[in-house]
């Protein structure tokens, strides 16, 4: 069950931030809140149900990141460095992409200006990043099955004959 958890909240996150990187329309201050307010709620479910240890809660913390880079101040070189310093479950080119489509909504917020996208990109430029933009929501985690011993020796098995494993030999 914790599996399946992990796989579908990493599902959730890849589809929600792939969007989030594709559409101009989202990336706000207002998408930001909604997302943490979601994110908090699906880990709360997570909690009620005994599942934190699942992983499910680690696999959206790229999402996570992205809201709270959405809702930052994004003026300052202070304000650059929280935001090296806070996602790093993003890479370099997602957190570009976010800025370069943040749209304000209202008029006491402002567009993030050229200047300040630079500069963060001046502060990420020793990462190692992968070169992708997109998350593949096609990943799939392996699978574990725990294996449980069983009381059973194998001394006492009889395998009949009917079974037709003549060439299995007890050593």
């Amino acid at each position: 069950i914790q599996q399946v958890f992990r796989q579908l909240f990493y599902m959730i996150n890849a589809v929600t931030l792939n969007n989030l990187l594709l559409r101009k329309d989202v990336c706000s201050w207002s998408t930001g809140m909604q997302l943490r307010f979601n994110i908090s709620q699906l880990e709360e479910w997570l909690r009620g149900k005994n599942l934190q240890q699942s992983g499910a809660a680690q696999t959206l913390e790229p999402l996570i990141q992205a809201a709270q880079l959405l809702q930052l101040k994004k003026k300052t070189s202070e304000d650059a460095e929280a935001i090296c310093s806070l996602c790093t479950s993003l890479t370099t080119q997602q957190i570009v992409k976010i800025l370069n489509l943040y749209t304000p909504v209202n008029e006491f917020e402002e567009r993030v200006t050229v200047a300040f996208i630079r500069n963060i990109q001046k502060h990420l430029q020793e990462r190692n990043d992968p070169p992708q933009l997109l998350l593949d929501f096609k990943h799939t985690f392996p699978v574990l099955f725990p294996f449980n011993p069983s009381s059973i020796t194998m001394d006492s098995i009889h395998l009949p004959a009917s079974l037709n494993l003549d060439f299995l030999n007890k050593v």
